[in-house]
């Protein structure tokens, strides 16, 4: 599941946008993502695995079969979207059979849970669309420079990024943050030290790439590219991995020997496998086939879609990084292109293969939950 999952929507969707734009090519793109990947699932992968794992259905654990079955369907039906170039969202299908195998086997529904990932899902076209459509608008206008717009919006991502929870950095099995880490070397805490630190990480890189692009506008630009893709690659890890591995998370108790970490970096490995192996055809097929990109859309693309990764993380919800990325190319290629720098065939069969995936998913589950357990 965790290969097919790296091959599919978190190994192709990171950097895309970047290969859109000709700042990186397919190959290094699929190696690149399949490293940070790897980073993201074993140091942030464990709010999402806990959520597939116990938080989607009640008053049952899941048996060995259940979760053997769940895996099954998913990873065929994300098989098949890589299989046909059409990215199927990993985080629909794997929703979809949790929930089927679950009721089917007696479970409860988790309304609460539901209405939190539905909101997370139809809003994000919305929000991230919206905000590349934004950003795409005033990117290329004469009246704002790239050497103050690229820097503000990069210095907002450094903002969020120095807020993140790591394991890593908290200590004694608790997660912690590099502003956590920043107030502890200034020997501060409080709110006044918690915005300097953000404020003064913010304008810190926000101050060098301007430097980057004021001395090299194309090259400072393929820089900025690699490194939000770097991050949405790393993001994609701390979420998608737990598709894979959370539902094995509840026959941990059972199995005394084998920890959390050690299952996040056994899922983390099988993404990057994927990432390596599979990853490059849908690279291609979202890089050239949903818009031609260039690096203003692609930065505008990349700079939402790290940050509704992030508080999907946050939040615990799986969410899809297709359906992160794809709204965002869309919503930045209208803003510069309209209507003719998008195909709207594609869209249309991907937002059916979106919606199918999660109906046919459930129904395939509750069906072979019914049945066979």
């Amino acid at each position: 599941m965790a290969w097919v999952i790296g091959a599919g929507s978190s190994g192709a969707t990171p950097f895309a946008p970047a290969v859109g734009a000709n700042a990186i090519g397919t190959m290094r793109a699929a190696l690149l993502v399949g490293i940070f990947g790897f980073a993201g699932a074993v140091t942030q992968g464990g709010n999402v695995s806990e959520a597939v794992g116990s938080g989607l259905v009640g008053g049952m654990s899941m048996p060995v079969a259940g979760v053997i079955l769940v895996l099954v369907l998913g990873a065929g039906l994300m098989a098949v979207g890589i299989v046909t170039g059409y990215p199927i969202a990993t985080a629909f299908t794997v929703t979809g059979a949790v929930i089927g195998v679950g009721l089917a086997l007696g479970g409860t529904p988790v309304w609460s849970k539901y209405r939190q990932i539905a909101a997370v899902w139809v809003l994000t076209p919305f929000v991230g669309g919206g905000i590349a459509y934004a950003s795409a608008s005033v990117l290329p206008r004469p009246d704002v420079p790239e050497r103050f717009s690229v820097p503000v919006l990069v210095g907002l991502v450094a903002a969020v990024l120095v807020n993140i929870e790591f394991s890593f950095l908290g200590g004694r099995g608790a997660a912690g943050t590099v502003r956590e880490t920043g107030q502890r070397v200034l020997a501060a805490d409080g709110t006044a030290s918690a915005v300097f630190v953000t404020v003064g990480a913010a304008a810190a890189v926000a101050a060098v790439v301007r430097w980057d692009v004021g001395r090299d506008r194309r090259g400072g630009l393929q820089r900025v590219l690699l490194a939000l893709g770097s991050l949405v690659a790393f993001s994609a890890g701390g979420s998608q991995v737990g598709l894979a591995v959370g539902p094995l998370i509840p026959l941990l108790g059972e199995i005394e020997t084998v920890s959390t970490v050690a299952v996040l970096v056994g899922g983390g490995l099988g993404m990057l496998a994927g990432s390596w192996m599979g990853a490059p055809r849908m690279i291609k097929s979202l890089a050239q086939d949903y818009s031609s990109l260039g690096p203003r859309r692609a930065i505008s693309a990349l700079v939402p879609s790290f940050l509704i990764a992030q508080l999907a993380v946050l939040l615990g919800v799986p969410v899809s990084f297709n359906e992160i990325v794809v709204s965002a190319i869309i919503g930045s290629g209208a803003a510069i292109g309209g209507r003719d720098a998008v195909d709207a065939r594609k869209i249309g069969v991907t937002l059916g293969a979106w919606t199918g995936s999660f109906v046919l998913s459930f129904a395939l589950a509750y069906a072979a939950g019914a049945v066979l357990l």
